[in-house]
């Protein structure tokens, strides 16, 4: 293919575009004068679905027709309704059914993944961050630091880019690594970075920071839906992401939480409990003693909000339809 700068190319792409029948099932904003816009705010954003509406009211008809007993006798009975989003998550992000979870929100779920995957003990106290990591996750980083009675200026590190430059490279963090790595317990930093588009090599990542002896975690909100995170191939620790950019399911939408399957039964870590991670064949019983779901619907802790998950899945529904192998190579193609 010959590249063309002009408005008559575009066009012809648009017309080969086997995706391209995708752009009328999406609401896209409109200026004053009725022509349509150029949204390239999905970042921030996703644009609704134009099945999420029916979707909502489906739900909604239901809950006012069934009261409590649409729990179990709904179109989409609740009771185990985030359990529909699970298989196609999985796909979007690379990783096993059992491995991700729709849940609360992003750095709520960031702050769960620490109190199991950071653990500073001894010498091991520190986490590395990437430099210009979005604030919530320096926010969040810093504060489990301090929670821990650490002086975060000193045991948090920034992995930065050279000189001149304006992103970081993989052989300085191993560098880091081979100059600190004792002394580091996490390593958490963003997939995509959020200020640059930096597509770190997760596999990498997690490689060189076991390989030192830290746990491995990223922050997946401007990855998931967007490109290959591959994340149980990329043997993370865990991982987490929010559903309301790439994925289009609505402002403030649920976030979702990927923990890797040999941590699936793992009894040592600690974590922060809740009826709803616990077995679902017991949890009505209301026992005394928490005994876990096995994989990443153990970290759950509340019943989940059934009209934001409905939002979730009628973007998903979407995802199926197109592919997402299919979306990446039309997004590198762009």
């Amino acid at each position: 293919m010959i590249f063309k700068t002009g408005r008559d190319f575009a066009l012809e792409l648009d017309r080969e575009d086997s995706l391209s029948r995708f752009r009328e099932s999406f609401f896209i904003p409109k200026h004053t004068d009725g022509t349509e816009s150029i949204y390239l705010c999905g970042n921030s954003l996703g644009l609704q679905p134009r099945q999420t509406k029916a979707y909502l009211n489906q739900e909604l008809d239901d809950w006012a027709r069934l009261g409590v007993e649409g729990h179990f006798h709904a179109a989409n009975p609740w009771m185990p309704y985030h359990e529909i989003l699970t298989e196609t998550t999985a796909h979007v992000v690379g990783a096993k059914a059992h491995e991700v979870v729709i849940m609360n929100t992003l750095t709520t779920n960031l702050h769960l993944m620490m109190v199991s995957f950071y653990q500073p003990k001894g010498k091991r106290t520190k986490i590395i961050i990437e430099a210009d990591a979005f604030p919530s996750d320096r926010y969040a980083v810093a504060s489990q630091v301090q929670f821990h009675g650490y002086d975060d200026k000193e045991h948090l590190i920034e992995w930065t880019p050279r000189a001149g430059e304006h992103t970081p490279r993989i052989e300085d963090l191993e560098k880091l690594l081979k100059e600190q790595g004792d002394s580091i317990a996490l390593i958490m930093v963003g997939a995509v970075n959020y200020y640059t588009g930096q597509f770190f090599d997760l596999k990498k990542i997690a490689s060189i920071g076991h390989a030192a002896g830290a746990m491995v975690g990223f922050d997946c909100a401007h990855g998931a839906g967007n490109v290959d995170l591959e994340l149980h191939d990329s043997g993370a620790d865990f991982a987490v992401w929010c559903t309301y950019k790439y994925m289009n399911s609505g402002p403030g939408s649920l976030g979702g939480c990927f923990v890797h399957e040999r941590h699936a039964n793992n009894s040592d870590l600690p974590r922060f409990t809740g009826w709803w991670g616990h077995n679902k064949d017991t949890r009505f019983k209301m026992r005394d003693d928490f005994e876990p779901i096995y994989g990443a619907e153990g970290w759950q802790l509340s019943n989940p909000p059934i009209l934001s998950m409905v939002a979730i899945r009628a973007s998903l529904d979407l995802f199926a339809q197109a592919g997402f192998k299919n979306l990446r190579e039309k997004s590198i193609q762009l």
